[in-house]
C-alpha cells in the first residue's frame, strides 16, 4: 500500500517516492493497512497487466508551469511507481520512447492535434486515448483545461488499478451535473453532526498558520472522483463562519484545494447581519442589510477569488430566516443571490424546511412551501432538495419537488453519512438507493423525466446544475468511520458525475481497488454491498415504514417514541399503527400527499393494489390481515421482512469470514467486528419492532417466528446518551 499523503520535499528522492520503492522490494508480503489510503492504495498489478502497461510507462510528458499541472503529473507518477515499480521520466518534451502525455491543446504541441476532439467535452471533461505521434506508442491524456487533465489521470489509474487494458484506449468523459459538492456539517469546535468518524477534519484553531497535509489528501480523494465543492461547515451555520478571522481559515482551505479543482463554499447564517454586523435586522427587504451581505460578499472573494457561493438552512428547526420578517423563502434566496452574483457565486437554499405548526403531514410541507415560487429565484440560485420527502430515511419515495419546479434549477441532496442507516458500524452500501432515487421517473413531462434528468438540468434546459452529499468524513483513520462506509463517498463522487452509471460497477470497481482484484473477492463483496442496503431496510423499516428511530440521537429503534414538542418529531406521527392497522394514509381520501406528484405515479401510488409493497405503509394505512404478493397477510409480512433483515446480515457474516486469507488481516477483523455489531443490532430492531407492534394488535407470530428475548419494557427502558453525531 502507498501512503495516500502528497508529502514534503523531494518527492523524486526523500518523500513518498521513496518510501513507496522501498515498500514495493517487499511486495511478496503482506503488510497492514489501516484504511487510511481509500481507494488510491496503487498495489503492484500482476506480471501480465504491468508488462501491458509498461510500454508506456518510460515517460511522463506534462507541462509543469500551473499548480493543477504539477499535481497531475505526480499523481500519476505516484501511481505509475506502485502499480509498476518503476521511475518514469518526467518531461515537458517528447523522447524516443512509449509515454503518458498530458495537457491540454494550449499546454502541449502533442495534444493540440486532439483540440477537435475535445470540443464536445466542456472544461471539465477529458479523453484518453492510445495513439501513435511519429514512432511513439503513447497514451494521451487530453482536456481543455488544466483539472480535466487532472480528472482523467484519475481515471487511467483506476483502469489500471482495476487491470483494464490499454489497447485501443477510447474514452471520452465529461460531467453530466456542474457543481458536485461535499455538504460537511463541520462546527467551528470541530465536533460534526450526524458525523460517525470522529472530530472534523478542520482544525480551525491552527488555521491559517497550519495546514496539515491530510487537507491534500481530502482534496486528492475528491478530485479522484470528480468533487469539485466542499462546504466547510455545518448548516445549523456559526455567524462566526462568516467573520473576518474565520475567513481568513477558509482561504487558506481554499488555497490547498485549488490545484485539485475544488472550491470552497460556506452555509451562511441568515441572521449574520445582527449577530456579527451590529444591525437590528436581518429582513432581506432592508437596504442596510442588502449592502451588508454586498460588502460581506466582497470580503470574500478578495480572499477566496473562486469562492463557490452560500448553501441556507432557513426557518428550518429554529435557524433564522426570511419569514421571521414575514418575507418569502425567494426573498431570503436573492438577497444573497444578488450579493453573490457579480462574483459568480450561487445560492444553494434547502428546502428542507418545518412549518410554525405541525401540519397535517410533514411529507407534503416543502412542496407546499416552494413549488408557488417556481420561477420566482434568481437565476443564480439553486433550489436544495433531499432525494425523499421526510429525512434521509432507509428508505423513500422520490421527492414530489422533483419534477414539479421547471423554471428553478433543483439540487439533489443525498447523505452519505448514515444517520438513519446504522452509523458507520453498519455495512450499508448507498449506491442503490442513490440509484433508485436518480432512475426514478417523475412523469412530469412525460415518460423518462427521471430525477436524473432534473438535477443535470437537461429536462427543462438549465445550465445552472448540482448534487450534494451531507460527508461520512472525519479524522478517523479510515475517513468515515469504517472500511465500507468509503465505498459510500466513493459512489456519490461516481454517480455525481454520471448519474446514469450502475451501483453495481461502481462497487465492483472500489472493491478492486480497496481490498483485491481477485475475482473471488470482488464478485462476493460486491454481492454483499449490493443486498446490505434492502437488508438495513427489512430489519429497521420494512414496506415502507419510515421514522421509527430513537428519539434526539436516532440510534437503534424507537417505534413507541411519543409526545415532546412535535408530533412531527415522534415515530407514531408516522406509523400510526393500532390494533386494526398500521400506516401513514397519503391517499387522495387521507392527507392527499399523492397529488404532488404528478397524475400518472399520484395514481400508482394512490392505489393499494399498484403501490410498490417497498412503499405500501408509506402511503396506505393497511389492515393487518391484508394479503401481500407472498400471499401472506400483512402482519405475517412485516415480521418476515424483519427476520429475512438479519437472516442476510448473518448471509453477509459467512461471506465475509469466508474471504480470511484473501483480504489483509486488519481489515478483515474490524470488519468482523462491525458486522458482528450489525448482526446483533439487526436482531434488536426486529426484536423491540415485532414487540411494540404486537402490543397493539395482539396477534401471535407466524409459525416458525421466534419471540423477541426481552418483553416491550426493556427496550424501551435502554438509553444511550452520549450515542455520536446528535446534533447537541
Amino acid at each position: 500500500m502507498l501512503p495516500l499523503t502528497s508529502g514534503l520535499g523531494d518527492r523524486r528522492r526523500g518523500g513518498w517516492l521513496g518510501v513507496a520503492l522501498a515498500l514495493l522490494a517487499c511486495t511478496g508480503t503482506a503488510w497492514a493497512e489501516d484504511g487510511y489510503a481509500l481507494w488510491m492504495r496503487y498495489v503492484p498489478v500482476d506480471a501480465t497487466s504491468a508488462g501491458g502497461y509498461r510500454a508506456h510507462a518510460q515517460e511522463i510528458v506534462a507541462p509543469d508551469r500551473t499548480a493543477t499541472q504539477r499535481v497531475a503529473r505526480e499523481e500519476l507518477e505516484r501511481g505509475l511507481a506502485g502499480l509498476l515499480g518503476v521511475m518514469p521520466r518526467l518531461r515537458t518534451t517528447l523522447g524516443d520512447g512509449g509515454a503518458f502525455v498530458l495537457g491540454t491543446p494550449q499546454s502541449s504541441p502533442w495534444v493540440a492535434p486532439f483540440r477537435r476532439d475535445l470540443q464536445a467535452l466542456g472544461d471539465q471533461g477529458y479523453l484518453l486515448r492510445s495513439a501513435r505521434i511519429g514512432e511513439r506508442d503513447v497514451i494521451v491524456v487530453a482536456a481543455r483545461d488544466d483539472v480535466g487533465v487532472l480528472y482523467g489521470v484519475f481515471h487511467l489509474l483506476r483502469l489500471m488499478q482495476t487491470g483494464a487494458s490499454l489497447d485501443r484506449l477510447e474514452v471520452r468523459e465529461s460531467p453530466a451535473i456542474a457543481r458536485r459538492v461535499l455538504n460537511h456539517w463541520d462546527n467551528l469546535d470541530g465536533y460534526v453532526e450526524r458525523g460517525y468518524a470522529g472530530g472534523s477534519l478542520w482544525d480551525w484553531h491552527t488555521l491559517p498558520d497550519w495546514q496539515d497535509p491530510r487537507y491534500i489528501d481530502y482534496a486528492r480523494a475528491n478530485a479522484s472522483l470528480g468533487i469539485n465543492g466542499s462546504v466547510l461547515n455545518n448548516v445549523n451555520a456559526n455567524a462566526l463562519s462568516l467573520s473576518p478571522d474565520y475567513l481568513r481559515k477558509a482561504a487558506t482551505l481554499a488555497d490547498v484545494f485549488r490545484p485539485y479543482g475544488i472550491r470552497v463554499y460556506l452555509s451562511a447564517r441568515f441572521s449574520a447581519p445582527i449577530e456579527i454586523g451590529g444591525l437590528a435586522t436581518a429582513d432581506p427587504l432592508d437596504p442596510d442589510v442588502q449592502r451588508w451581505w454586498r460588502k460581506k460578499a466582497d470580503e470574500i472573494y478578495a480572499l477566496i477569488p473562486d469562492f463557490g457561493g452560500f448553501l441556507v438552512k432557513a426557518n428550518s428547526e429554529g435557524q433564522p430566516g426570511p419569514q421571521d420578517y414575514g418575507r418569502s423563502h425567494a426573498d431570503g434566496a436573492n438577497l444573497l443571490a444578488d450579493a453573490l452574483a457579480p462574483h459568480g457565486g450561487v445560492v444553494m437554499w434547502r428546502a428542507f424546511v418545518y412549518a410554525h405548526d405541525v401540519p397535517e403531514d410533514r411529507a407534503k410541507q416543502a412542496y407546499n412551501e416552494f413549488v408557488g415560487l417556481d420561477g420566482a429565484l434568481r437565476r443564480n440560485v439553486l433550489l436544495q432538495v433531499k432525494n425523499g420527502p421526510i429525512d434521509f430515511q432507509p428508505r423513500e419515495p422520490f421527492h414530489p419537488l422533483f419534477g414539479a419546479m421547471p423554471r428553478t434549477p433543483l439540487m439533489m441532496e443525498f447523505q452519505i453519512t448514515k444517520e438513519y442507516l446504522g452509523f458507520a458500524t453498519h455495512l450499508v452500501y448507498l449506491g442503490p438507493l442513490y440509484e433508485e432515487v436518480l432512475h426514478a421517473d417523475t412523469q412530469a413531462r412525460g415518460p423518462d423525466s427521471t430525477v436524473a434528468t432534473v438535477i443535470d438540468g437537461s429536462l427543462d434546459g438549465h445550465a445552472l446544475s448540482g448534487i450534494a452529499g451531507v460527508a461520512n468524513i472525519g479524522d478517523d483513520r479510515t475517513w468515515s468511520g469504517s472500511h465500507f462506509d468509503q465505498a459510500n463517498w466513493y459512489a456519490f463522487g461516481r454517480l455525481a458525475w454520471n448519474p446514469r452509471q450502475s451501483a453495481r460497477d461502481i462497487a465492483a470497481d472500489w472493491v478492486a481497488m480497496t481490498f483485491s482484484r481477485d475475482p473471488d473477492v470482488v464478485t462476493p463483496v460486491v454481492d454483499m454491498m449490493m443486498a446490505s442496503r434492502e437488508a438495513a431496510v427489512d430489519y429497521m423499516t420494512p414496506l415502507g415504514l419510515h421514522h421509527v428511530m430513537a428519539r434526539g440521537h436516532h440510534y437503534g429503534p424507537g417505534p413507541w417514541v411519543d409526545g415532546g414538542p412535535r408530533a412531527d418529531w415522534t415515530s407514531v406521527y408516522y406509523h400510526r399503527a393500532d390494533r386494526d392497522g398500521i400506516g401513514f394514509d397519503r391517499t387522495s381520501h387521507g392527507s392527499d400527499a399523492v397529488s404532488q406528484y404528478a397524475p400518472a405515479v399520484a395514481r400508482e401510488f394512490d392505489d393499494v393494489d399498484r403501490v410498490p409493497e417497498s412503499l405500501l405503509l408509506w402511503f396506505h394505512h393497511v389492515p393487518w390481515e391484508h394479503r401481500m404478493a407472498s400471499g401472506r397477510p400483512l402482519w405475517d409480512e412485516l415480521v418476515h421482512r424483519y427476520t429475512h433483515g438479519v437472516r442476510s446480515v448473518e448471509t453477509m457474516q459467512a461471506t465475509w469470514d469466508r474471504l480470511q486469507g484473501r483480504v489483509d488481516a486488519e481489515r478483515h477483523r474490524h470488519v468482523a467486528a462491525f458486522l458482528r455489531i450489525q448482526r446483533n443490532e439487526a436482531q434488536w430492531w426486529r426484536d423491540a419492532s415485532v414487540a411494540y407492534f404486537q402490543s397493539l394488535n395482539g396477534r401471535a407470530l407466524p409459525a416458525g417466528e421466534t419471540p423477541p428475548a426481552h418483553p416491550l419494557a426493556y427496550y424501551e427502558s435502554l438509553q444511550f446518551p452520549f450515542a455520536p453525531g446528535d446534533g447537541r
